[in-house]
Order: structure tokens, then C-alpha cells, then sequence
């Protein structure tokens, strides 16, 4: 099961932080968050699988994003 860990207001934050977790040894998803109207908007969401979410959390917490 993946689990939202963060989301970002833009993918430039998204990417900083997806490759601080993947340095770290962490399975690292990225989505695109979509408008109501279906666009999609710079905002993204950052998954890892359930069984990593209080590393990551963590990690996030450590690093002040």
C-alpha cells in the first residue's frame, strides 16, 4: 500500500524531496495533483509504501521541508 508522506506546491519542491528520500534508501512515487476540472496543476504528492512512511516522515521532519 502506498502512502502520501508530503505534497508539494510545485514539482521543483517535489523533486527535492523525492531525491532526498531515494538518497536514503527509499521507494519514492511522484503524482500530479489535478484541478476539479480535471487540469493539472503544479502541486504533486510524494507516496512511499506503508511500511517506510516513519522513515520518510522523518527524514522530511529532519530536513525542514
Amino acid at each position: 500500500m502506498w502512502t502520501v508522506v508530503y505534497m508539494a506546491q510545485s514539482r521543483e519542491i517535489a523533486e527535492s524531496v523525492q531525491q532526498l528520500l531515494e538518497k536514503n534508501g527509499l521507494i519514492v512515487k511522484m503524482r500530479s495533483i489535478r484541478n476539479e476540472d480535471g487540469a493539472s496543476s503544479d502541486c504533486c504528492e510524494l507516496l512511499v509504501p506503508e511500511p517506510e512512511v516513519q522513515q520518510a516522515l522523518s527524514l522530511i521532519i529532519d530536513a525542514n521541508f
